[in-house]
């Protein structure tokens, strides 16, 4: 039996290619639209939701109970990431670059948002959990931010890597890596395979989907833009004023 029919509405990872009308893409990426949500709402899921199973479950085995650190909490893997964590039983802290922006993370649902440009994260995340550290990190920033994020971690932490914003190259303390036990991972995931994809997808239908459906988690879009003003979605991406997702739409 196949797993889709003519006419069945889906929202689907595509491996690129995806500003245009009509693109295809392997049927065991694809999820069916959560009831309640329009198109564009769809739309604004896959990309990032897989992105956030894949380094923050899968890689960085989050449980619930314990803690994490979003940074970039305001960006679409951040709104994400901090929804997805509440969700499933997890305490979340994220940073973000104004407090404009750290309030919207707080509404999410983070436990407390900290404005990177006015506060140190490293003593308010070190404040926040009584000096214990988080267990996890999702890292979008890299470079002299990964140091710091050491100082951050619970013994026996994860510092999961999905971009270097502030460059791909960092010094550690090995020490204090072996010392605490500390796992540094990362990955990117476009060139992992058509199975795995479809493994993530299993994962999040039958596990983040009924969290959709119910209210639980929302997804979040700040603008939507018709796909003649594509340039126009990339300059309000680069300006970093967005909260959330920006769309294009047919």
């Amino acid at each position: 039996m196949k797993a889709w029919k003519p006419g069945d509405r889906v929202c689907a990872l595509t491996h690129g290619g995806g500003y245009a009308e009509y693109c295809t893409v392997p049927a065991v990426q694809a999820l069916p639209i959560p009831k309640g949500l329009s198109d564009a709402e769809a739309a604004s899921l896959p990309e990032t939701f897989f992105t956030v199973w894949n380094n923050v479950y899968d890689r960085a085995k989050l449980t619930p109970g314990e803690s994490l650190l979003v940074q970039g909490g305001s960006s679409g893997i951040g709104v994400t990431a901090i929804q997805m964590a509440v969700a499933t039983g997890s305490r979340v802290l994220a940073t973000a670059g104004s407090d404009e922006k750290c309030a919207a993370c707080v509404a999410l649902g983070a436990e407390k948002a900290i404005n990177y440009r006015t506060q140190d994260f490293v003593a308010e995340v070190q404040a926040a959990t009584g000096g214990k550290g988080v267990n996890v990190i999702l890292d979008m920033v890299g470079g002299d931010y990964v140091p710091r994020e050491l100082k951050c971690l619970a013994d026996e932490g994860r510092l999961v890597f999905i971009a270097f914003q502030r460059g791909m190259k960092t010094e550690l303390d090995l020490n204090e890596v072996m010392r605490r036990r500390l796992i540094l991972t990362g990955s990117t995931l476009r060139p992992r395979t058509v199975e795995y994809k479809g493994y993530v997808a299993q994962n999040l239908r039958a596990q983040i989907w009924p969290l959709i459906e119910t209210g639980k988690i929302k997804p979040q879009i700040f603008k939507t833009f018709p796909l003649a003003q594509a340039s126009d979605a990339h300059r309000l991406m680069e300006s970093s004023q967005h909260i959330g997702k920006i769309v294009l739409t047919n």
